[in-house]
C-alpha cells in the first residue's frame, strides 16, 4: 500500500521523515528471518505512518470543525437579528439573545417556546405557507408579518425562513427552519412618514394651485386694474380691468412698458421702495389710443430670489369726478334754493306790509280826488299819484308771484296760443334792430299751467332779451318742442319722469359770465343802469317755473348770447282745457268769482243820492291804523257806520257783547299773533248769519279754500279800487251774495 501524501497539513515544511520504529528480532514472527521479515517490517512502518497521517488530518478536522462551530455560535448569538431556530413541530430548538429581547421584553411575556403563537391571526396562514415552501425550495420569506408580544406590543417585520437538517448520531437527519425576523417598525415608521408628507405635500400643492385660482379669480374679478411688472418694469400680469380701463388687451400689454399706461407711476416707482407698498395718489393715466384718464395708483412691492415684483393698483375717478361735479352741482343748487326760498319769504313780507301802505295812499288819493274841483291842479296831482301807486302795486304783486309757494289753480293751456299772443304784444315796442323769430312745434300738447303766468314769465324772457342786445343788431328767437329730460338733467332742474313741453328764448346778446349766473334769479338784482330795471323780471320766471312744477334752465357765456329754456310739464287728457286767463293778477277761479272785477261792477252812486235807508254796520278789522281809518273814512261817506278795530282780540269781544249790532265783519288775513280766518271762525261761532268777507294782499289757493272752510263769503284784494271796494260791502249787506260759493 502507498503512503498518502499529507504535506498540505504542514504546508511549513516542518513535519520530518517518519521514524520507524524499532522492530528487533524478537518482534518478527518466529521462523521469518532475512529478506521477508525485512519485507514485512517495512510495510508495517507504511501502515503505520499511514495511520498517524489520518489521525492528524481527522484530530484537524475535528478542529476546524469545533471552530467554525464556535464562529456559529458566536455569529449565531451575536448578529443583531432575530433568529430562531424551529423544528417541523413550530418548537423554538435555538434562539439567540435578540430573538429573545425582541419576543420576551419582560419576565411576564411568554417564553419564546415556539413562533406560531405570536403570529398575528390575520397573517398566521401566510407564515404557514412560508414554512411549507421552504420546506419544498429551500428557503421563502413573509413581508410585513405581525408579531403580537404583548397586550400592547406589537412587532412589524420581515420573516425570512431557510430549510436546515439537523445530523443524528444515528438515523436520518432532523429537518428544521432557521428563522431570521427582521424588524421593519422603523422601515414602516419612516415609510409612514413618507406617505404622510407626500400626502401633506399633494395637499399643499393642492392648496398652493387652489390658492393660486383664487388669486386668479380676485385679479379677474376685482374692480381696479391690476399690473404686475418685474424688476425691468415689463408687465407680466395685466387684468381685464386694466384692458377695460386701458382700452388695451392683455396679450397687447403684456411685455411693454409700465410707462406706456401710467408714466408718472414708472417715475414714481423709484422713490416709493423704502417700503412694502406705498401709495402714490392721483396721476394721469394713457389709454392705448393715447385718451388721458384720471386714476389714483397704489403699488406694493415683493422681493424675491428671482428679483423683484412690483404690483400696480389704478383705480379709474372718472366716476367720482362726475360725482363730485354732480354733488357739487347739486349742492349749488339747493344752496340757491335755500336763498331763493329765503329771498321769497323776505319779499313776500316786504310786500304784505307794503301792500297797506299802498292800500292807505291810493284810498286817500281817491278820497282827495273826490274833494277836488274838476280841473283843479291839485287833481291833476292826485292823478299822477295815483299813477304811481297803480304802478308800485303792479310791482308788488310780481314780487308776490315770486314769493308764493302754494301752486296755483292751473289748466291745460295751449302754449303755442300763449306764445302767439305774446308775439303781438313784443311785435308793437320791438326795436327796428331786433328780429324776433317764432319756431313753435305742430301739435303741441297742452301743458298744465296758468296762462297769464306764462304770458308774463315769457314777456319777462323777452324784454330782458330786448334789453340785453341793445341798440346793437341782433334776433331773438323763441322755440317750443316737446322733450323728456334725461336723467341728468331732470336730476339737476328737479323734473320728474314726465314729458315736457320746452320753451325756450334764446337772444344773440353779450350773454353773462359765470359771476353773474349765480345771482340773475335774485330779486332786485339788475346789471342795467340804475332807473331803468327793478331786477324782478327773471325772479318772476323763477317762480312761475317753481308754482308750475317745472324748471328754468339757462346757459349763457360772455360774447355768445343766452339761452333760457322753460319745462312745462305736458297736461294729462283729465285735465280741463282753458286758452283764456284765470283771474286777473294771477287769482285762481274760484278767488276771482268771490271777487268781482271793478270793471264788472257799476259804480256805486254818490253816497248823497242813494244813501241807505238805514246805516248798515260793518266791523272792519286791520293790524295797520292807517288802513282802518281810510276805510272809514270811506264807508262813512258812503252812509256806512263803521267801527275800525287793529287788535283782532278787541274785535272778538266787541261782536261778541252785541252780536246782533253789525252787518258785515271785514278781516284782514294776516295779522300779527293772529290768522284771519281764526277770526271768522270765531265770528260764525258767534253769529253764524254775519256775512264775513276776507281781505289779503295776495290770495293764494291755500287762504281761498281756508277761508271757504269756515264760511267767508268774499276774499277782497289789497289794494284794490274804491269802488270795488264799496261794491262788496254793499253786495254783502244787501244779502246779494247768491252766486258767491259757500
Amino acid at each position: 500500500m502507498s503512503e498518502p501524501d499529507l504535506s498540505f497539513l504542514d504546508p511549513a515544511g516542518r513535519q520530518g521523515a517518519p521514524a520507524e520504529p524499532a522492530l528487533g528480532p524478537s518482534a518478527l514472527p518466529a521462523g521469518v528471518h532475512g529478506t521477508a521479515a525485512d519485507s514485512l517490517v517495512a510495510e508495517l512502518r507504511a501502515y503505520q505512518a499511514e495511520l498517524e497521517s489520518q489521525n492528524k488530518v481527522l484530530r484537524y478536522s475535528q478542529t476546524v470543525a469545533e471552530s467554525a462551530s464556535e464562529r456559529f455560535e458566536t455569529l449565531f448569538a451575536s448578529v443583531p437579528l432575530a433568529l430562531m431556530v424551529v423544528d417541523e413541530h413550530d418548537m423554538v430548538v435555538q434562539a439567540n439573545s435578540m430573538a429573545h429581547r425582541s419576543f420576551q421584553p419582560t419576565e411576564r411575556d411568554r417564553p419564546l417556546t415556539a413562533l406560531m403563537p405570536f403570529v398575528h391571526p390575520q397573517d398566521a396562514l401566510r407564515v404557514r405557507e412560508a414554512f411549507a415552501q421552504a420546506k419544498d425550495q429551500g428557503r421563502s420569506e413573509a413581508k410585513e408579518v405581525v408579531f403580537a408580544i404583548g397586550a400592547d406590543c406589537r412587532i412589524t417585520g420581515d420573516l425570512h425562513i431557510a430549510h436546515i437538517e439537523a445530523p443524528q448520531s444515528s438515523g436520518p437527519p432532523l429537518p428544521q427552519f432557521l428563522c431570521a425576523v427582521i424588524d421593519q417598525g422603523p422601515l414602516l415608521a419612516e415609510r409612514q412618514a413618507l406617505q404622510h408628507s407626500a400626502v401633506t405635500l399633494q395637499l399643499r400643492n393642492e392648496q398652493i394651485r387652489a390658492s393660486e385660482k383664487r388669486l386668479e379669480a380676485v385679479i379677474n374679478s376685482a374692480l381696479d386694474a391690476i399690473i404686475c411688472v418685474d424688476q425691468h418694469q415689463r408687465i407680466t400680469v395685466f387684468n381685464p380691468t386694466a384692458a377695460a380701463l386701458f382700452q388695451c388687451s392683455a396679450s397687447d400689454a403684456l411685455g411693454s412698458t409700465l410707462d406706456r399706461f401710467l408714466p408718472d407711476a414708472a417715475q414714481a416707482l423709484a422713490f416709493a421702495q423704502l417700503a412694502t407698498q406705498a401709495m402714490l395718489g392721483e396721476m394721469t393715466a394713457l389709454t392705448a389710443s393715447g385718451k388721458e384718464l384720471a386714476v389714483e395708483v397704489s403699488v406694493s412691492f415683493e422681493r424675491h430670489v428671482d428679483g423683484e415684483t412690483t404690483t400696480v393698483f389704478a383705480r379709474d375717478l372718472t366716476g367720482r369726478k362726475k360725482a363730485e361735479a354732480h354733488r357739487n352741482e347739486l349742492e349749488a343748487q339747493l344752496r340757491e334754493s335755500h336763498k331763493m326760498q329765503a329771498v321769497g319769504t323776505m319779499a313776500g313780507g316786504i310786500a304784505h306790509d307794503f301792500n297797506n301802505i299802498l292800500g292807505a295812499i291810493l284810498g286817500n288819493v281817491e278820497l282827495a280826488k273826490a274833494d277836488c274841483a274838476p280841473g283843479s291842479p291839485v287833481l291833476e296831482s292826485l292823478l299822477e299819484i295815483d299813477k304811481a301807486g297803480r304802478r308800485a302795486r303792479d310791482l308788488v304783486r310780481q314780487i308776490l308771484t315770486f314769493s308764493r309757494n302754494e301752486p296755483p289753480q292751473r289748466s291745460a293751456v295751449s302754449l303755442a296760443e300763449v306764445a302767439h299772443d305774446t308775439e303781438r304784444l313784443l311785435r308793437v315796442t320791438l326795436p327796428p334792430a331786433v328780429e324776433l323769430h317764432m319756431q313753435l312745434q305742430a301739435g303741441l300738447p297742452p301743458v298744465l299751467a296758468d296762462a297769464t303766468q306764462v304770458e308774463q314769465a315769457l314777456l319777462n324772457l323777452c324784454t330782458n332779451a330786448v334789453h340785453a342786445i341793445g341798440a346793437e343788431r341782433g334776433s331773438i328767437h323763441v322755440e317750443a318742442a316737446t322733450v323728456q329730460p334725461d336723467q341728468r338733467l331732470s336730476e339737476r332742474l328737479g323734473l320728474a319722469p314726465v314729458d315736457y313741453v320746452a320753451l325756450t328764448v334764446r337772444d344773440t346778446g353779450p350773454g353773462m359770465d359765470a359771476a353773474t349766473l349765480e345771482r340773475i334769479f335774485e330779486p332786485f338784482f339788475t346789471t342795467k343802469p340804475v332807473g331803468q330795471g327793478t331786477g324782478l323780471g327773471l325772479a318772476v320766471v323763477h317762480g312761475v317755473m317753481r308754482t308750475h312744477e317745472g324748471a328754468v334752465d339757462v346757459q349763457s357765456t360772455p360774447g355768445h348770447g343766452s339761452r333760457f329754456t322753460l319745462y312745462f310739464p305736458v297736461a294729462t287728457s283729465a285735465a280741463p282745457a282753458s286758452h283764456g286767463t284765470p283771474g286777473a293778477h294771477g287769482t285762481s277761479a274760484a278767488a276771482a268769482t268771490l271777487v268781482p272785477a271793478a270793471a264788472a261792477t257799476p259804480p256805486a252812486p254818490a253816497a248823497q243820492e242813494n244813501a241807505p235807508a238805514k246805516k248798515h254796520h260793518v266791523m272792519y278789522v286791520d293790524d295797520d291804523q292807517a288802513l282802518v281809518f281810510l276805510v272809514q273814512r270811506l264807508l262813512r261817506r258812503r252812509g256806512y257806520e263803521v267801527s275800525g278795530f287793529t287788535d283782532p282780540h278787541e274785535a272778538t269781544a266787541a261782536l261778541r257783547a252785541a252780536p246782533q249790532a253789525y252787518d258785515l265783519l271785514v278781516t284782514d288775513y294776516n295779522m300779527p299773533g293772529f290768522c284771519g280766518v281764526d277770526l271768522v271762525r270765531e265770528a260764525r261761532l258767534i253769529r253764524p248769519d254775519l256775512p264775513v268777507a276776507l281781505a289779503s294782499g295776495y290770495v293764494t289757493a291755500e287762504i281761498e279754500q281756508a277761508a271757504l272752510a269756515e264760511g267767508a263769503r268774499a276774499l277782497i284784494h289789497k289794494p284794490n279800487d274804491v269802488e270795488e271796494l264799496c261794491a262788496t260791502v254793499q253786495r254783502l249787506v244787501s244779502g246779494d251774495d247768491h252766486a258767491a260759493p259757500r
